[in-house]
């Protein structure tokens, strides 16, 4: 069971003896071993999604200095139309290395792929806000591209083209959405924050996750992106929220050469002296800390290439949860294949965690 918890745990004040009881009783966050076995568990644990971005459309074409982009759209089977940009540079006809850029959660569902993308559109007031806090004021799927790759970027339920019509959420999550001088996307963002607990509720009823059906629809994407003919190898990226997406992304597809996560990895035990309620359920799905620790299921793609950016003063993660999945990681690339990077930053993906993570997916997709 590993070393016994603090006597008191933020947040659970005098439960804090559940997780101590619990972990004896149901044998918590065991010491997985890494290969398909386990990939094999954790994804059938949490309820991922078998789907396919069918009925792909081509909505239109843009150029942008050094850049192609064409906005797509797909369809997995429920909900709207997935909308997704696919950036390039301008004028090349070969097969480039292809990354999926996943958009982080932050709190900000009114958009996805556009916090991290430009479309033919100017960004709004709250995705250039939102990018000047954590990716260093710059759309990166978008200076990847510039690189020599073709980045895709697309939206996932709850986000951007993606998003739920208030009309269906429960009228107290809208109620609790007020707010003075909130322009609509802030509105909105409130309700989502409270609708991803209503959310949950269904996906578990229904035996999956909200991490099982995002990983579901990142598997059709990069399927998708793989099966393009202007498409060679393909990794994928993300910061936070899109760093987990990485992560499962990572253990499930073993047509994903490379992964890179920034901000997203530690010890799920160590979360859990007052680092949880910072966190989206995807981080939680239902059955996962019965089979092994979050920085298990980030290994478990092991041997094939890893890239683990810790931020030092990341406020979402302990110090000590971010040293022990390093550990943990480490150990289970005996032979190498993993990097683990700290930085000195608060939870963020600026810009010279970009540069590292761009110029370590170029050495092992051919840019």
């Amino acid at each position: 069971m590993g070393e016994p918890y603090r006597a008191e745990l933020r947040h659970l004040g005098a439960y804090s003896g559940l997780a101590e009881v619990a972990a004896r009783q149901r044998a918590t966050f065991p010491d997985a071993a890494p290969g398909p076995a386990l990939r094999r568990a954790a994804r059938d644990a949490i309820g991922t999604l078998d789907l396919v971005a069918g009925d792909v459309r081509t909505e239109r074409r843009w150029t942008a200095g050094d850049l192609a982009g064409e906005e797509l759209s797909w369809s997995v089977g429920y909900g709207p139309r997935t909308r997704a940009y696919l950036l390039k540079p301008r004028g090349v006809t070969g097969p480039l290395p292809g990354v999926l850029a996943l958009h982080c959660h932050a709190g900000m569902k009114w958009a996805g792929k556009e916090k991290i993308a430009d479309g033919p559109e100017p960004p709004s007031f709250e995705v250039l806000r939102l990018r000047e806090r954590i990716y260093g004021g710059r759309a990166y799927a978008g200076e990847l591209a510039g690189r020599g790759f073709a980045v895709l970027a697309h939206d996932v339920i709850g986000w951007g083209s993606r998003r739920f019509a208030p009309a269906d959420m429960p009228q107290r999550v809208i109620e609790q959405a007020g707010g003075e001088g909130l322009s609509r996307a802030d509105r909105y963002d409130v309700a989502a924050g409270h609708h991803e607990h209503v959310l949950e509720k269904y996906c578990t009823l229904l035996g999956t996750s909200l991490a099982g059906v995002v990983a579901g629809e990142d598997l059709a994407a990069a399927a998708y992106l793989r099966g393009r003919p202007d498409v060679g190898a393909v990794g994928c990226v993300g910061l936070s929220g899109g760093g987990l997406r990485a992560g499962l992304l990572g253990a499930f597809d073993p047509g994903v050469g490379a992964v890179a996560i920034a901000a997203m990895v530690s010890s799920y035990r160590d979360l859990l002296d007052g680092y949880v309620a910072a966190h989206t359920w995807m981080l939680y799905p239902p059955g996962l800390s019965r089979l092994c620790d979050w920085p298990a299921l980030v290994a478990a793609r092991a041997p094939r290439p890893l890239l683990v950016q810790y931020a030092e003063r990341d406020e979402l993660f302990p110090p000590e949860g971010m040293r022990r999945a390093h550990e943990d990681i480490s150990r289970r690339y005996p032979d190498g294949g993993y990097e683990g990077s700290f930085h000195d930053v608060p939870h963020a993906f600026d810009l010279a965690m970009q540069e590292h993570a761009f110029a370590w997916l170029a050495a092992r997709l051919g840019a």
